[in-house]
C-alpha cells in the first residue's frame, strides 16, 4: 500500500520539531497524526503539555503549538503494507522537504525523532542533502510511542521523553 503523510503540525516560532516515520493506518484512515488509540503518543503529549486524547484533536494539535512544538513526519510518501515500520519499503521513501520547513520555522533547535526507524529514515535519506546549518541542529532519538514497542513501560518512555522536550 502506498501511504501519503500528512502535512506538518506547526507555526512559525516552532523551537522543537517531533518527527515519526509514516503515519499508519488507522492514522490514515482518520487523517489524525498518531490516531491508533494503543499508541501512547497523546498520552505522553496529555502529561507534558496537557494535550492528551481527551480533547479533541484539533485542541491538542493547537496545545503542541502553543508549547513552540511541531510535528511532522521524515516521510512525505512510502508503501508500506500495514502499520509497522519495519515494512516500510526504503527504495519507495519521498522524503519531506526540510530544507523548506526550517526556512519557514526558523527557530527549530531540536529535532526529536519518535523511535529508532525514523531517525534512521532521516539519517540515511534526510541529513546528507541538507545544508550544514540544517546538520547542525541537534537531535534526538526517543523511544517510540508504537504499541509496538510494548518492552518498555510507558512511564519510562514518560520520563525519556519530559526530559528532552521540557530543557
Amino acid at each position: 500500500m502506498h501511504a501519503q503523510g500528512f502535512p506538518p503540525i506547526a507555526d512559525a516560532h516552532a523551537r522543537i520539531l517531533i518527527l515519526g516515520s509514516l503515519p499508519g493506518q488507522v492514522s490514515l484512515q482518520r487523517q489524525q497524526y498518531y490516531a491508533q488509540p494503543q499508541n501512547a503518543f497523546w498520552k505522553i503529549m496529555g502529561r507534558l503539555f496537557g494535550a492528551g486524547s481527551e480533547l479533541p484533536y484539533e485542541d491538542r494539535a493547537q496545545n503542541l503549538v502553543r508549547n513552540r512544538i511541531a510535528l511532522w513526519d521524515v516521510c512525505a510518501a512510502a508503501q508500506r503494507p500495514g502499520s509497522l515500520d519495519a515494512a516500510i519499503v526504503h527504495s519507495s521513501v519521498v522524503p519531506n522537504d526540510f530544507v523548506a520547513f526550517i526556512e519557514t520555522h526558523p527557530h527549530v533547535e531540536l529535532i526529536c525523532f519518535n523511535g529508532g526507524k525514523a531517525a534512521d529514515l532521516y539519517r540515511r535519506l534526510v541529513l546528507p542533502g541538507l545544508p550544514a546549518a540544517v546538520r547542525a541542529i541537534r537531535y534526538e532519538t526517543l523511544p517510540s510511542t508504537s504499541p509496538a514497542h510494548a518492552a518498555m513501560p510507558f512511564e519510562e518512555k514518560l520520563t525519556r521523553w519530559a526530559a528532552v522536550l521540557q530543557n
